[in-house]
């Protein structure tokens, strides 16, 4: 639980709060603080949000007894409920006036029944008191494949109705609806600049084919898990020249003729497809235009990539920029494509390549032995390098991830095989970094819609503490020899 701002303006709970027994939590709730502005709940049940939200009415009640409105002032609100279902929907945006920012998600265990979905009659009610800026809906599947299945497009129109101020919309599981909703937001929501679309699997070109003719601003697109969209559709897309952020995760549909327009894109800052067609030659289109502005690229799970994409990439003749560089699952990388990435002598602050069979110890000791600078620190610029599962990773590496190498280095993902005398050893040697063995995405702490600070990363640097700690942690380097030795 964590709270900041003035006079605790915002409140995150990152725990399961279904916990409590009902009729305490709203009592808890009642003696909230009337300056609370946000709300972050890590897990609810919507049936305590509806509960919370609309105190029970006692008859005959006076004036003077009447119960006031809990939250009277919040602005942002962003719970992870196991159902939104109509009756939650309606409720919030009915007791909540204030309400700027609405964040819903879920994640079903099982198909929803009617009671326990949303649906156009649920959807219609966003928004009722006309003040929302950034709206999200999503319905994961990471435990089962559920989606809103009753939300079609008369849904979403009578939605767009209310939402012509909008300036963010997210929505992730909508699977009926089509090429005709989502036009729809488009084209009267006039000042949307952030549009996010997940599992949207009757979304096509059409969606994007007179987006020239609208006024729309957009700088931030994601469309993850959308299979039928081509790169006839994202070349209408990027006619929108003030994209910043450009997420095209899982459209398996995509390859080299998309990266030809993207790389139109002057002020391009991140650039995400993953499990997309491209292949090294595509990527060589990049070189020519959009990496001189590109900050985070990633190209997770792109089978025909091989290490020649690292030299299309830092085009010698390019202005690279780039600082986080995701080579995830690509079974072609191999220590040869690492050896090219040092000579480029790239700063880059995250490194991932998980899932590479093809990557070894010699990936950490040319990467430990890198400079970015002549001056400067060996493997000085990485904060993060994410080995998992990577098949030629030994326990030999970790000599190489003691000091004095990667100084900087705060995040490490290696593979659960390691042996724990190993992972204690360099834990106590450097008890700044955080080691991920389990297959965890690292370096990310918010479990909302953190697209936007995909380069905004605040890394911290090394304090005197820190290196007050390190002075007295120089005897591990033995330890960790010692404990690969044992193991």
């Amino acid at each position: 639980m964590s709270a900041s701002g003035a006079a605790s303006q915002t409140l995150i709970l990152m725990f399961d709060v279904s916990m409590f027994l009902r009729h305490n939590f709203a009592r808890v709730w009642a003696i909230a603080p009337a300056t609370l502005l946000s709300l972050e709940v890590g897990y609810i049940s919507s049936v305590m949000v509806t509960e919370l939200l609309s105190p029970p009415v006692i008859p005959y009640q006076s004036m003077e007894h009447i119960r006031p409105s809990i939250l009277p002032g919040i602005q942002k609100l962003c719970l992870s409920v196991d159902y939104i279902t109509d009756t939650m929907v309606s409720t919030i945006t009915t007791n909540l006036n204030c309400l700027t920012h609405l964040d819903l998600r879920d994640s079903p265990i099982m198909e929803p029944r009617l009671a326990f979905d949303l649906t156009n009659a649920g959807i219609q009610q966003i928004n009722l008191h006309g003040r929302l800026k950034h709206l999200s809906l999503v319905r994961s599947q990471e435990i089962f494949p559920a989606y809103f299945k009753r939300v079609n497009d008369l849904g979403i129109l009578l939605m767009a109705d209310r939402c012509s101020d909008m300036e963010s919309i997210c929505l992730g599981g909508f699977c009926q609806v089509t090429d005709t909703g989502f036009r729809t937001i488009l084209h009267s929501c006039a000042k949307i600049y952030k549009l996010r679309i997940y599992h949207g699997p009757h979304l096509t070109d059409l969606v994007f084919h007179d987006i020239a003719a609208t006024s729309l601003t957009l700088t931030h697109v994601s469309l993850r898990w959308c299979n039928l969209l081509t790169n006839h559709g994202v070349t209408r897309l990027v006619s929108n020249e003030n994209l910043s952020v450009l997420d095209l995760r899982d459209c398996r549909n995509i390859g080299d003729e998309a990266l030809r327009t993207i790389s139109n894109l002057s002020k391009l800052k991140a650039l995400l497809i993953d499990g997309s067609d491209i292949s090294d030659m595509g990527l060589s289109h990049l070189s020519k235009g959009a990496i001189s502005s590109l900050v985070s690229l990633s190209v997770r799970g792109c089978k025909r990539l091989t290490n020649n994409c690292i030299s299309f990439i830092f085009d010698e003749s390019s202005n690279c920029e780039l600082r986080e560089l995701d080579l995830s699952n690509i079974p072609n990388l191999s220590d040869a494509g690492v050896l090219l990435l040092a000579k480029r002598r790239i700063p880059l602050f995250e490194l991932r390549m998980r899932q590479c069979p093809l990557i070894s110890d010699t990936s950490i000791m040319v990467l430990a032995s890198m400079k970015v600078d002549e001056e400067g620190w060996y493997g000085s610029s990485l904060r993060l390098l994410d080995l998992y599962n990577c098949g030629g990773i030994t326990q030999l590496s970790f000599q190489w991830l003691k000091k004095p190498y990667f100084p900087r280095l705060r995040w490490l993902g290696v593979s659960s095989y390691v042996s724990r005398d190993v992972l204690d050893a360099l834990s106590r040697n450097r008890p700044f970094l955080h080691v991920g063995f389990h297959g965890e995405e690292l370096g990310t702490t918010d479990q909302w819609d953190n697209t936007d600070n995909l380069y905004m990363h605040d890394y911290d640097e090394v304090d005197e503490l820190e290196q007050w700690l390190d002075g007295e942690n120089e005897g591990d380097d033995e330890a960790i020899q010692e404990a690969e030795n044992i193991a």
